[in-house]
């Protein structure tokens, strides 16, 4: 047996210092451990009662206010979304249009509900279609005998259509409302693209009116797009009008009177554009946010530890309460809700964009679900690609086949491609102030050899025939090229107004009389055979359960067909909901990284030419069926 020798003063102090730096490797590595553990059960209590929320008493004052844009859909995971809302995101939220309407329905409805508190002063800009929804929600609980009490602090037009609705409308003293009209006003890039950078645009389209890609090649709207535009937007406004004096007991002559008018009464009202406000009798007080609260609470039940001083619930909390109330399984034959909302593009696409295989697939799945009985195509697009329109198209006409009745309603926006997926609908429907139409179809071309020059690039080579290369960007095209890509446009222009005619049994030449490019609201457009009816989502799942002999409302399920949350995103979001989750996301740092900021329209505009020149095999150009015809 040997006998070791003992260690040197320098070898203990190195071991020491070994065994204190692995007793700390392993003691963080514990509390990374343990800490991730105690997160995830947070996570999982949060996520069991996340909805949990407070029970719905009698003399509850609802109260909507809603912040960010109204979409159709979510384009957003739950995760991200619960994030964005725990780091008190604004401008960047969304809320669903579906989600305000039944919440508005259920509180008229509901005897515990005593009044609704209205306000939308960061409710984003939204189309013209959603928001009348919105406004006849509100009319209607009105209508039920129950108040409606709207406060501001600042209103544009838009939200104010739906303050109208109020039986009583204050805005904060300092605040300010104003209406303007409707304009539309983009960004024109000849001269810095050809001029300055040395980049030809080469535009080949079919329709005089279809004016998407003139910014591309000019440096103002053409005649043609300013009369389109002009007649649209006259019809929208003057329903705008119509809408709002109704609702204030004014006539459109008072409130156009207040635009034309405008500088001499802004001076009259000395500057003060709340006073200006309440002289035109657009609101009907002034009063600030603690008077307001103290107002409601005067009327309501009050409640000391509420914000406000008043017994109520959110738009969130009403939620909820309606979603626990729902039941768990339902036997019932379904009218099923597939949304087509953003532009449309090819392959798999997240929500908000239209993804010509995503899309389809959803209508697929309607087809081949023995409980889906009817479905309802929610559009809400300004096109895109012909070929993913195409693909879509081709569903709904699958879902016909198979006995299954389809009917589109139209949200805000179904124009040129979101036309395209609609025309083959068993009916279809749109708001009066519905923007669609814009049948015809472009393609855009850019070219950059004198942009190389500029930076001393030069392009050169050899080809088996005259015609190889003959579509490489940084070559000049070719007067015979650009024939071909003419020849492909005006074929798909074909196309589009043959399908047309053929969906809505008219002859081509009645329906080219209507297309060009040209864009029509609703109203308009059911004039001209291009719609069937008018009137909202409700409308259009009322015609289908009766084509699919459903019965009466209550006899079948309505269930939008969506892409399904993974389990993380779910259990995320149940975390980032709840009131520790909230708190501990906005006291971090990572986590303000996570949310993303919206890109300005110029940006959105040359990536649309971008993903235009997207390479797809055997086509020269890139077929479009897209508008730029909504109202920012």
């Amino acid at each position: 047996m040997t006998q070791s020798s003992p260690r040197g003063p320098l070898v203990e102090f190195l071991v020491g210092a070994w065994n204190a730096v692995n007793f700390t490797r392993k003691l963080i590595l514990n509390l990374i451990f343990f800490g991730l553990l105690f997160l995830l059960l947070l996570v999982f209590i949060a996520a069991l009662g996340a909805g949990a929320g407070k029970p719905v008493l009698d003399g509850t004052t609802l109260v909507v206010a809603p912040e960010g844009r109204l979409v159709e859909q979510y384009s957003s995971d739950p995760a991200t979304r619960a994030l964005n809302k725990a780091m008190g995101g604004r401008g960047a939220g969304e809320v669903q249009l579906r989600d305000m309407l039944r919440v508005i329905d259920a509180a008229a409805k509901d005897k515990r509900i005593e009044r609704v508190v209205l306000r939308v002063d960061e409710l984003q800009g939204t189309g013209m279609a959603s928001m009348r929804e919105v406004a006849s929600a509100l009319a209607r609980v009105r209508a039920s005998g129950k108040q409606v009490l709207a406060f501001a602090e600042a209103l544009d037009q838009s939200q104010y259509l739906l303050a109208a609705q109020a039986d009583e409308i204050y805005l904060d003293p300092m605040g300010g409302l104003l209406l303007e009209g409707l304009g539309r006003y983009r960004p024109y890039y000849r001269e810095g693209l050809e001029d300055k950078l040395g980049v030809d645009v080469h535009l080949f389209k079919v329709g005089e009116y279809k004016s998407a890609a003139e910014p591309y090649v000019r440096d103002d709207a053409s005649p043609e797009a300013k009369e389109a535009d002009l007649y649209w937007m006259n019809d929208v406004w003057q329903r705008y009008l119509a809408d709002v004096a109704k609702a204030r007991e004014l006539t459109p002559a008072q409130l156009a009177e207040s635009i034309d008018q405008l500088p001499a009464l802004i001076a009259a009202a000395q500057g003060d554009l709340a006073q200006y406000a309440l002289q035109r009798k657009l609101v009907d007080g002034l009063k600030t946010r603690e008077q307001f609260e103290d107002l409601v609470a005067e009327r309501g039940e009050k409640d000391e530890d509420a914000p406000g001083g008043f017994r109520q619930v959110s738009l969130d909390g009403y939620l909820t309460h309606l979603n626990l109330s729902r039941k768990a399984s339902d036997a019932r034959p379904q009218v099923a809700i597939v949304v087509a909302e953003g532009e449309i593009t090819g392959g798999e696409q997240p929500p908000g964009t239209v993804g010509g295989e995503s899309t389809a697939a959803l209508l697929r799945d309607a087809r081949d679900d023995e409980k889906v009985k009817a479905v309802v195509l929610r559009v809400d697009s300004p096109g895109g690609e012909v070929f993913a329109s195409e693909q879509i198209r081709r569903e709904v006409d699958a879902l016909k086949k198979e006995g299954k009745p389809v009917v589109v309603s139209m949200g805000d926006l179904a124009a040129s491609g979101g036309y395209w997926i609609s025309m083959n609908a068993d009916r279809i429907y749109a708001d009066p102030s519905t923007i669609t139409g814009s049948i015809g179809i472009f393609g855009l071309i850019p070219t950059i050899p004198r942009a190389l020059d500029k930076i001393g690039v030069h392009s050169d080579g050899v080809g088996t025939t005259r015609f190889a290369g003959a579509f490489d960007l940084t070559r000049p095209l070719q007067p015979e090229v650009g024939q071909v890509i003419q020849s492909v446009i005006d074929k798909g222009y074909r196309d589009f107004t043959g399908k047309v005619a053929q969906a809505r049994g008219k002859p081509v030449a009645d329906v080219d009389a209507v297309a060009r490019g040209r864009v029509w609201t609703g109203t308009q457009a059911k004039e001209r055979g291009l719609v069937d009816d008018l009137g909202g989502l409700q409308a259009a799942l009322d015609d289908a359960a009766r084509r699919a002999k459903l019965g009466k409302a209550g006899e079948y399920r309505v269930r939008y067909l969506e892409k399904a949350a993974t389990p993380f995103e779910r259990l995320f979001g149940g975390f980032a909901e709840s009131r520790i989750g909230a708190q501990w996301l906005r006291e971090s740092g990572m986590a303000q990284a996570l949310i993303a900021r919206a890109s300005p329209q110029a940006a959105a505009d040359l990536r649309f030419i971008e993903r235009a020149l997207q390479p797809a095999a055997g086509v020269p150009v890139k077929a479009l069926v897209h508008c730029f015809c909504a109202l920012d």
